[in-house]
């Protein structure tokens, strides 16, 4: 991906942001998949991983809720525990 004198190039750059736009989900795919500007796609991949780090912390949450009224010796514990490794 480097070119001479270390400057990436346009179509370098298109690759990137094809890549880029592609791990989006369907739903901001389709916002920005009109030919944006790579500035557009960077907020709203940003705004991706940003929904995403909430989705983690409240599923986080509602683990460590579920955990706190099981039994740390029951089936359900160890089953959870073992998907979690």
């Amino acid at each position: 991906m480097s070119s001479r004198r270390g400057r990436i190039t346009d179509e370098e750059i298109n690759e990137l942001i094809s890549k880029l736009q592609a791990l989006l989900p369907e739903s901001s795919r389709s916002r920005a998949a009109s030919r944006s500007s790579a500035s557009k796609l960077l907020k709203e991949t940003c705004s991706y991983i940003k929904s995403l780090h909430r989705e983690v912390d409240d599923l986080s949450d509602r683990l460590s809720e579920l955990m706190s009224t099981m039994d740390d010796n029951s089936p359900q514990a160890e089953i959870i525990r073992s998907l979690l490794r």
